[in-house]
């Protein structure tokens, strides 16, 4: 389905997904770009995934558009294209997407990182607004992402300068949840997956849908927004669960239902 650009595995309630050009240091060409879409369509529909890991092979998480083919001509509709459908899928999709960042993530590969709900990093790790150093603006839904987290005077610096925001600096700024060893990465991400995919997916999924919009709203609409996802879940199975495992002292075994 991908042509191997993209891997997928699923493991329980868990998927991941690896960009599989390490030779390109996982840039972005047409057949990722397109393995990409397939990918997310395909686990947004897929009701036995609750959390999506989202990796890269190699030394990076991905170096940003394959330029090696020159630039498209019409560069508006190729973003809408062929970037937009998964970036929104992934931002609109009832899963959790955890960003596991090694290495360079630049370009649009650092709006594909900032874009994951969480995201753990390893300490050699770094987003890069590339765009500056060809005359171009950040895209890919970075001017937002890097508003979003930084503030305004933070994100244009980062956008003018063009330069690299370290680890521990991304940490603090928080683009990520979590800054860890090299070697730790993996196993961190995957234990942090684990854990997310134990809970009720309803109710991951309808927390994660507050949270992507209630920045936009007054916080009177918060509050109606925050009702109007309690009432379905307040029915749910899991939340007869919860509360009958709460009051017995015992972990509760949700199903999604």
């Amino acid at each position: 389905m991908t042509d191997d650009v993209v891997l997928v595995k699923k493991d329980g309630a868990i998927a991941t997904v690896t960009l599989n050009r390490p030779d390109k240091m996982n840039s972005f060409n047409p057949a990722l770009q397109r393995a990409m879409r397939l990918t997310v369509a395909h686990l947004n529909d897929d009701p036995d995934i609750s959390v999506v890991i989202l990796k890269g092979e190699g030394r990076g998480f991905s170096a940003g558009a394959d330029l090696s083919a020159g630039p498209p001509e019409t560069q508006s509709f190729h973003l809408d294209i062929d970037y937009k459908p998964f970036l929104t899928g992934m931002a609109m999709s009832e899963k959790i997407w955890i960003g596991q960042i090694q290495g360079a993530a630049a370009g649009v590969g650092a709006a594909v990182a900032m874009n994951c709900d969480l995201a753990v990093m390893s300490e050699d790790a770094y987003i890069y607004m590339a765009f500056a150093a060809i005359a171009l603006v950040p895209d890919g839904g970075n001017t937002q992402l890097l508003l979003s987290n930084m503030g305004y005077k933070r994100a244009l610096e980062a956008a003018l300068d063009g330069r690299k925001i370290p680890a521990d600096e991304c940490l603090d700024l928080g683009i990520v949840n979590k800054v860890v060893a090299r070697d730790d990465l993996e196993s961190v991400t995957r234990a942090w997956a684990e854990k997310i995919a134990a809970g009720a997916p309803k109710g991951l999924a309808a927390t994660k849908r507050l949270m992507r919009t209630v920045g936009l709203m007054s916080f009177g609409d918060a509050i109606s927004a925050e009702g109007l996802e309690q009432t379905p879940l307040l029915k749910s199975e899991d939340f007869q669960e919860g509360v009958r495992a709460f009051f017995a002292k015992e972990k509760p075994a949700f199903k999604g239902r």
